[in-house]
């Protein structure tokens, strides 16, 4: 089983930075496509950014590309959100998720990940 632990959340002010980190451990793919999704208040949860295990390849929401980048690290088996320019709308819990057979299909949509970690609080005050 594949357990999937986020840190780094907290508050911030707009405009700062904040990386979130996803540690990945237990029966894992290098295949794996990694994800970070959002739930604010009120608000749908909604798929932010994701990765390729092998390849990198990255993908992002509309309201966070360019602010965002999402990276990962095959030594630490760890997956980043750095999160740059931070506005008050981005705040939310963030959850790691990781989808174990993906094959080029949308990368946004939620029911195809198969994990998911317990969140971590982002607060963006004005």
């Amino acid at each position: 089983q594949v357990q999937l632990v986020e840190s780094g959340g907290g508050l911030v002010q707009a405009g700062d930075s904040l990386r979130l980190s996803c540690a990945v451990s237990g029966r894992t793919s290098s295949s794996y496509l990694m994800g970070w999704s959002r739930q604010a208040p009120g608000k749908e949860r909604e798929f932010v950014s994701a990765i390729r295990w092998t390849g990198g390849n990255t993908y992002y929401s509309d309201s966070v590309k360019g602010r965002f980048t999402i990276s990962r690290d095959n030594a630490k088996n760890t997956v980043y959100l750095q999160l740059n320019s931070l506005k008050p709308e981005d705040t939310a819990v963030y959850y790691c998720a990781a989808c174990s057979r993906w094959y080029g299909s949308s990368w946004h949509r939620q029911n195809q990940y198969d994990y998911w970690g317990q969140g971590t609080q982002v607060t963006v005050s004005s």
